[in-house]
């Protein structure tokens, strides 16, 4: 199906309260999961075939394999790491939240040594959700300041 398709039928999807309401518990069952670092909770909440991204950098991770390896090397650099939401928009397609992250780098991350500095930085975060599976796919994560990602932070 061709990418232009593939988006309208995403964007004609009825919302079904029902459905809703399975998104919405699914992502606070992740969110809750995430925070208690509990690893098999939220890769209970992906679909097999998930896949974490970071458009901006071109990194993958692909399959529960890969979002377990994308979670250890993030809360392995971030250990300390919070996020704070600020906005949340829940539909038919998935779910899209924007956070204010902080935490503090003690480890590689991204093929970059730990800068030991306390980092702050806005996240944005879709979700896109499976009907047929009643999963998320993955995460896109997009972070407002590219060279957090990219070059060594200011000091």
């Amino acid at each position: 199906m061709a990418k232009n398709n593939r988006v309208l039928d995403a964007y004609r999807r009825e919302l079904d309260l029902d459905e809703y309401t399975r998104i919405r518990q699914l992502y606070k069952k992740h969110s809750i999961a995430e925070d208690a670092r509990d690893l098999p909770g939220l890769l209970a909440t992906l679909t097999p075939d998930c896949v974490y991204e970071l458009p901006q950098t071109a990194h993958a991770w692909k399959g529960h394999d890969g979002a377990a390896r994308f979670y250890g090397e993030l809360l392995g650099a971030f250990p300390d790491i919070v996020f704070d939401l600020r906005n949340i928009v829940i539909g038919p397609q998935g779910v899209w939240e924007e956070a204010d992250v902080t935490g503090t780098w003690t480890a590689p991350w991204l093929g970059r040594p730990a800068s030991r500095d306390r980092v702050e930085f806005v996240v944005q975060i879709f979700f896109p959700w499976d009907p047929a599976a009643k999963l998320f796919q993955g995460e896109r994560v997009f972070v407002n300041d590219p060279a957090l990602l990219t070059h060594p932070p200011a000091r």
